[in-house]
């Protein structure tokens, strides 16, 4: 591992306590279900993280009191997997591998429980000390979504809440829960691969059994290492402070489990199939086990991804979507350009007239320099962007970004960049920097380095200024 990505893989785990008695708690879950709500309510911040442009892949902290007990709250980006293949995911991950959390509270939306059981469920293998908060409880109440929590809590073993951080209901329950989480430890839920995987994986178990893992799983531990995630084996080096490559009875296991592995027809390209299938089956049966739906109650939704991700519709409503948002966007933005062009223009002729007797080169510079430029470029930029990015928030709170990223992945393939770019050049439009920093969405290092290259050709408000740019913007859009 390089210098630059020790420091920052060290800085993600260096939560620091500023007593004995405070608790760390990582909080987890799919992008979009109140994540980041449900820390703002308890820390009292402000805080927006994800994995979607505007946001950060990173950990967020913040701190609240609980029964006279500091809590010291790491809220993780947005992912749907542990099995790290992206940026938000390995940051997860390894936070709550090593980051040394009390309890690891995961956020699951309550519309979509059975898609969010995914990530709850690869959790509960690494680490007992969980608690579920099932948030949204309200709109799930109106789609007629009923979720038996009692019996959810009984089948996956650890506490489970029912919440809706946005109104704040059932937030000091969950409070309690994680107050009575921390007080003893559970032991992990293991979900059985078969007769082949779970030999193969054994064979490495006996190995790091012997290390100081820590209190991980090393029956999961033995898992990644089979799939031969070679992040992960460095993250779990760095962690045990050895090479695991260097260690001559763990090259052995491995070698013996590779070959349980090749005789029970298991291949290195088949292995993270039979991980997922797996998942995905429990999932299912723990969701149909315990909760009811009205049959078509999302009809609609299904409805309206038809219609926005079909060949014939969809690309022609994502370009009008587009072309109203430039257009709103560089129409509107003219009024208060010109507005605000008008006042600074009256406060620059105060101004020239309070340094009458100045020395010309200090007016000149002050003045006509430092002061004129400011003026222009909060009268040209602020104004469209403070048009733009709430539109395209708004189009991120409806859920329409991932489809936009569907949409485009075909033609962005042809290219061997990512559809995940078009979101990024959208991002550009505005600011630039905003998109090369939403780049970091993309999985593959040569997809992330393309997109930032070629985000830059994006023009940019601020390098675009002709009469008629609003027309401009919508036609490079369009075409």
């Amino acid at each position: 591992m390089q210098m630059e990505e020790k420091r920052a893989y060290a800085g993600e785990l260096d939560i620091r306590k500023t007593s004995a008695r405070d608790k760390i708690i990582g909080l987890a879950g799919n992008p979009n279900v109140g994540k980041s709500t449900v820390f703002n309510q308890l820390t009292g911040m402000n805080q927006h993280t994800g994995n979607w442009p505007g946001k950060t892949v990173a950990n967020a902290r913040g701190q609240y009191t609980y029964g006279g007990v500091n809590y010291i709250l790491v809220d993780m980006p947005g992912t749907y997997s542990i099995l790290a293949s992206s940026a938000e995911e390995e940051v997860a991950r390894n936070f709550i591998c090593f980051g040394g959390a009390d309890v690891t509270c995961v956020v699951a939306d309550a519309t979509c429980l059975e898609r969010n059981l995914n990530l709850v469920l690869q959790i509960l293998e690494i680490t007992g000390n969980v608690v579920l908060c099932v948030n949204l409880i309200d709109e799930a109440k109106k789609k007629n979504i009923r979720i038996d929590l009692e019996k959810l809590s009984q089948t996956l073993g650890v506490p489970v809440v029912g919440t809706s951080a946005r109104t704040g209901k059932g937030l000091s329950r969950l409070c309690e829960a994680i107050q009575e989480a921390c007080k003893e430890r559970r032991a992990c839920r293991r979900i059985d691969y078969g007769e082949v995987i779970e030999s193969a994986a054994a064979q490495i178990s006996k190995r790091l059994d012997r290390l100081p893992c820590g209190g991980l799983s090393t029956r999961w531990l033995s898992l990644r290492i089979l799939e031969e995630d070679t992040a992960f084996i460095r993250s779990l080096s760095d962690h045990l402070g050895a090479e695991l490559s260097e260690d001559t009875e763990y090259q052995k296991a491995l070698l013996a489990a590779r070959a349980i592995l090749v005789s029970g027809g298991i291949g290195q390209e088949t292995l993270r199939d039979c991980y997922v299938s797996k998942i995905v089956r429990e999932s299912e049966a723990i969701y149909h086990a315990c909760v009811q739906t009205k049959p078509d109650y999302n009809a609609r939704d299904r409805r309206l991804d038809r219609i926005l991700t079909a060949k014939t519709t969809g690309i022609p409503i994502m370009l009008a979507l587009l072309f109203v948002i430039f257009w709103i966007t560089i129409s509107g933005a003219n009024y208060p350009s010109e507005l605000l062009f008008s006042i600074f223009s009256w406060l620059e002729a105060r101004l020239w007239e309070l340094f009458a007797g100045a020395p010309p080169f200090i007016s000149g510079l002050l003045i006509g320099g430092m002061y004129r430029v400011l003026s222009w470029v909060v009268s040209v930029m602020l104004p469209p962007m403070a048009i733009f990015f709430p539109l395209f928030t708004l189009l991120e709170d409806l859920g329409y970004l991932p489809r936009i990223a569907f949409n485009m992945d075909k033609f962005f393939k042809k290219a061997h960049a990512h559809g995940k770019q078009a979101l990024t050049m959208c991002m550009g439009f505005g600011c630039n920097a905003c998109g090369v920093t939403g780049c970091r969405i993309i999985d593959s290092p040569r997809e992330r380095l393309i997109a930032i290259l070629t985000n830059n050709f994006v023009p940019c408000n601020g390098r675009f200024a002709p009469p008629h740019k609003g027309q401009i913007y919508a036609g490079i859009c369009v075409f």
